[in-house]
Parts: structure tokens; sequence; C-alpha cells
């Protein structure tokens, strides 16, 4: 555990040594605040609700953006060889780049906060298990796309293929309960449960369910293992 926060360290440094954290958040910032301010000042809705609704949609984009270099950045400088022949375990090397794509996340979350200070000091009634719950599943979210994005970016030495796998896949979780109508009965059940959105609105109404846990712990070990399996078939190429 050592190697990976030691690598966990390096790749937070280098994302705030760089300007694109900074723009990454700034923009995370401002597009939450846009939509935010709508629901607020022309809908008169004083509540988290919105912040909810439409954060998972700016992290189809957000996440894949943060995590499309984590491992591709190292194939196309070359570093990425002798990382590969360092005394640590590929396991190691996975969590200590995914932890660093979380860090980042995590702090465009936090900048949201401002909105739900805005609605204590306009002295809006704010349900606190709601507003935890409704971050908690964020936050999930978040570590989810993550782990999907540090799987695509281990397949690919070039970041804007990375992006993009990252974005289908990310997308195509999101979608599952918006094509319900298209899928027969039998398996509109299955297919509900794959969708990221019917479990975040399960933690938005502040309702934890440890299925909603399970299906998040559940998907973000998948595409770890997988990233780790990549990158062990690549190193004995």
């Amino acid at each position: 555990m050592r190697n990976a926060m030691a690598i966990y360290r390096k790749e937070v440094s280098a994302y705030f040594r760089s300007p694109m954290a900074y723009i990454f958040l700034v923009f995370f910032a401002l597009f939450n605040g846009y939509f935010f301010s709508n629901t607020f000042f022309l809908f008169g809705q004083s509540d988290m609700r919105a912040l909810f609704n439409i954060t998972p949609m700016i992290l189809l984009i957000f996440v894949p953006a943060v995590t499309m270099g984590l491992i591709a950045r190292e194939k196309s400088s070359g570093t990425y060889e002798l990382m590969t022949t360092l005394p640590i375990k590929n396991s190691e090397l996975v969590m200590g780049k995914y932890l660093s794509a979380i860090t980042l996340v995590l702090a465009g979350l936090g900048f949201t906060l401002v909105h739900f200070v805005t609605l204590l000091l306009v002295g809006s009634h704010i349900d606190y298990g709601g507003v935890l719950c409704g971050y908690l599943g964020l936050a999930l979210v978040g570590a989810f796309y993550a782990a999907i994005g540090t799987f695509t970016s281990s397949l690919t030495d070039n970041q804007v293929v990375s992006f993009i796998l990252a974005a289908v896949v990310v997308l195509v979780f999101y979608l599952f309960d918006k094509l319900l109508i298209f899928v027969p009965v039998a398996l509109a059940g299955a297919v509900q449960f794959m969708a990221v959105d019917y479990h975040l609105s399960n933690l938005a109404r502040g309702v934890v369910d440890s299925r909603n846990l399970v299906y998040f712990g559940s998907l973000i070990w998948l595409f770890l293992s997988l990233t780790v399996r990549v990158i062990d078939m690549r190193k004995w190429r």
C-alpha cells in the first residue's frame, strides 16, 4: 500500500502543477453553478435536487477528461515500460493512479458546496440527510466513472481515444434506464438495475440501500481488476 500512496502523491502533485486540473475544476464549477442558478432564480426551486440531477451529466465529460491520461500518458511518453519494471505490483500502480483521479473528482464536488451554503443563507428548508446521501451518491458515481476511465486509459496510448472510450461506456451506463421502453419486460428489471441513475436517485432521496452500495462497489472492483489484467497482459507480451 505504501507504493500505491507514493504513486498517488506523485499523480496528485502532477495534476496540480499543470493548469489542466484548474481548468477542469473551474469549468466543472461554472457548469454546475449555471444550472443551479437557473433553477434557483428562474424557477424558484430552493433545494439541492437540481444539483443532484445535473451533476451526473457533467461528470459524464469531466471524469473521462480527468482519467484519460492516467496510463495512456505513460505509454505515449515512453515511461510506461519503466514503471512496469519497478518493484511495485500492478495493482498498486492502478490504485495509486485511480485514487488521484478520485481526489480531483471530490475536489470538484467540493466546489458545489457553495450552493449548499447559499441555501443555508437564504433560509431554505434543507433535508440534511438527503443532502448527505446525495453527495455520497455523487461521490460513488464519480468513483465508478473514474474506474471506467482508468480501464480505458490502459487500453490505448492515445489520450483522445481513451477519453472517447470512457465517455461512451459511462454514457451507456447512464442511459440504461432511459431505454427501458425498448427492452423486453422480462429484462427490464435487470437493465434498470444496471443504470447509474437508478441507484443515484435512491441515494438522492436519502435512502441508503445496500443494493446501491453493492452495485457501485462491485462495478468499481470489476473495472479496476480489468485494468490490472490489461497491464499484466501488456507486461508479458
